[in-house]
């Protein structure tokens, strides 16, 4: 029965259904965007603007408040350094108070011997050599020498 009412009507009749059908969707959808635009009330504007100034304000001392931080801990560390460089500090002195210790450096730093000993002196096998080239300088003219030895420790400078 649906189909012969729908055959009875005309094409005008017809066409104002499908212009009121679609009459009444735009008008659902212009309400449905009128509700979602409503969403955003003045008391949400007013919101968000005192969260942005919130996180604006609390941005620069937080800032400071994490660089302290980091400052205090290196700090920390550094005392911690200062503080092993110290006991260090106060270990050599202790051993240095013992004369055996002192005897035993004096002796190895200076090649100081006992009455009784014999020193002996390792000569190191690379020196060697260098003093043999050098050997070769005695051969030359003093002045060449000294204007080698001029240039080595320039060269040494830079």
């Amino acid at each position: 029965m649906a189909v012969k009412d729908r055959d009875r009507f005309s094409t005008a009749t017809r066409i104002r259904l499908l212009g009121e059908q679609t009459a009444a969707r735009v008008y659902r959808s212009q309400t449905k965007r009128q509700a979602r635009r409503s969403r955003l009330t003045g008391r949400a504007a007013l919101l968000a603007l005192v969260l942005c100034s919130l996180i604006v304000a609390l941005a620069y001392p937080i800032r400071q408040y994490v660089s302290q931080r980091a400052e205090i801990a290196d700090l920390q560390r550094q005392q911690e350094e200062a503080r092993q460089r110290v006991e260090r500090l106060r270990d050599q002195k202790a051993r240095w108070q013992d004369d055996a210790y002192a005897e035993q450096r004096i002796r190895e730093r200076l090649h100081y011997v006992m009455p009784g000993e014999t020193g002996f002196i390792v000569v190191d096998p690379g020196s060697a050599r260098q003093s043999r080239a050098d050997l070769g300088a005695a051969d030359r003219p003093w002045y060449s020498n000294v204007w080698d030895g001029v240039d080595k420790s320039d060269a040494s400078d830079q």
